[in-house]
């Protein structure tokens, strides 16, 4: 298999954990796989941080091809900059642009063609039986279709985000006319099968393409056992203060103000009082993102701690399950409307702890959260209600009992990253030709109570 996914270890971006369980899973049902990630370069350079602890986990069996990209739009260096584009600044931002517009609209479009040249190569060498590309950035998408054109080879598109759709306004992410719209067409028209990670989004794109709808599928974002590890959470210690945790990545499109201002509200009442609100993760996704959001969390000082509330600094992927041991409620802090699922939620579900929603109400997360026995959602994002949500998580923690944790962990276990990628493992494997056998960890599997399958129904 090629599998074309630009943000893979040791990205940190919020899709590499959806990446890295993919061609895991897919090396481990005895695929060879190969992926198209990435340069380090703009991993360091331009993002300016990566998780080489996750980079650890991914299976050694799994071939990593870096192609290149150009980085015309990221580089402010001017000591860089080519000769042209030194002497004739403005001709070269021209000429750029132009190659977006009558190209493919994505500054990531070379990268793309770069893909398509080293998959040729290595294809010559021995053939690929099927190609899997994940969204965003869409290149690989139009770097599938292009490569199918030429080799004949299926593919199939997996949308863990939208590309037309806007998530956070649920109104076109382009105006009418823009490419964007003619590329997706086409090379969804010509794909073996497109994965959406949630219905709503499948529904969606069914609607605006119903010639492709009957390849469509879901397949849910899940956990990742190697990754948060199921052990049974210890009990909330009743002589501290409660501890509320976000982690994750602080975005600018999340209710911030609505959680401050909720948990302080909470904070007023008696029980409360010395509780603590911790988050962990990285702020924002490029060097300049962190003064901004540490300012909307109230956390202008230098030790980054204000009023209960408390950043905590970036954890990599393979620590998370002491950031978990360490908290008593989970806060589940996420952007976006219907469309969004998250999948923080499927590591938040495996703890067995209270979990306390700070989300507009209706995104696709819901459907997931509704069967956890702990999940706890406020009526509305008005800090009163955040804080109460809150109040009521609280109490819950402090009386949680065997029974309540083991029914927690059973609707979690539903989403174990092997059991909801086997449904898409099946597709692709029967795509590449009759004469691959399903794996023998795949026969006489049962389906039932697999999300993933369902889905795929």
């Amino acid at each position: 298999m090629l599998y074309l996914a630009f943000y893979f270890p040791p990205s940190r971006a919020s899709g590499v954990y959806r990446a890295r369980a993919t061609a895991n899973h897919f090396a481990g049902r005895g695929w060879d796989v190969t992926v198209c990630a990435a340069p380090l370069s703009f991993l360091h350079d331009v993002l300016g941080s990566v998780d080489t602890g996750l980079a650890a986990t991914v299976d050694p069996r799994i071939r990593v091809e870096r192609p290149a990209l150009n980085q015309f739009v990221w580089e402010k260096d001017l000591r860089r900059y080519g000769r042209f584009r030194r002497n004739l600044p403005r001709t070269a931002q021209k000429l750029y642009h132009l190659g977006q517009r009558v190209g493919f609209p994505e500054h990531y479009a070379s990268w793309g063609l770069a893909a398509v040249g080293r998959g040729l190569r290595l294809h010559r060498r021995r053939r690929f039986d099927a190609v899997l590309a994940t969204g965003n950035p869409f290149a690989s998408f139009a770097a599938a279709w292009l490569f199918g054109r030429l080799t004949g080879v299926p593919y199939v598109l997996d949308y863990r985000d939208s590309w037309t759709l806007d998530l956070f306004t649920n109104g076109p992410a382009f105006p009418q006319g823009h490419p964007a719209w003619r590329w997706e067409r086409r090379v969804l028209q010509r794909s073996a099968g497109a994965v959406f990670v949630n219905e709503a989004l499948r529904e969606w794109h069914a609607g605006r393409y119903p010639g492709v709808a009957d390849r469509m599928m879901v397949v849910p974002n899940g956990w990742d056992p190697d990754l948060t590890p199921a052990a049974e959470p210890s009990p909330t210690d009743r002589t501290r203060p409660l501890r509320f945790s976000y982690l994750g990545t602080v975005t600018r499109v999340q209710p911030i103000e609505e959680l401050v201002a909720g948990f302080r509200l909470a904070r007023a009442h008696g029980e409360l009082a010395d509780a603590q609100l911790r988050i962990h993760g990285h702020l924002g996704f490029f060097q300049s993102s962190p003064n901004d959001l540490l300012g909307r969390l109230g956390l202008a000082g230098a030790d980054g701690s204000d009023g209960g509330v408390r950043y905590c600094g970036p954890v990599s992927k393979t620590e998370v399950a002491g950031v978990y041991e360490d908290s008593d409620v989970l806060v589940f802090l996420a952007g976006g409307s219907k469309y969004v699922t998250s999948g923080k939620i499927f590591e938040y579900m495996t703890t067995g702890r209270p979990i306390v929603s700070v989300h507009a109400p209706g995104i696709a997360a819901e459907e997931i959260l509704a069967d956890y026995p702990l999940w706890f959602k406020p009526r509305s994002l008005e800090p009163a209600d955040v804080a109460q949500a809150m109040l009521l998580a609280a109490k819950a923690a402090r009386g949680l009992d065997p029974g309540q944790r083991a029914a927690a962990r059973r609707h979690a276990d539903r989403y174990a990253r092997d059991l909801v990628l086997a449904p898409l493992q099946e597709r692709l494997r029967s795509l590449a030709g009759p004469r691959f056998a399903p794996h023998p960890a795949d026969r006489g599997a049962d389906p039932s109570g697999d999300p993933g399958r369902e889905a795929a129904r």
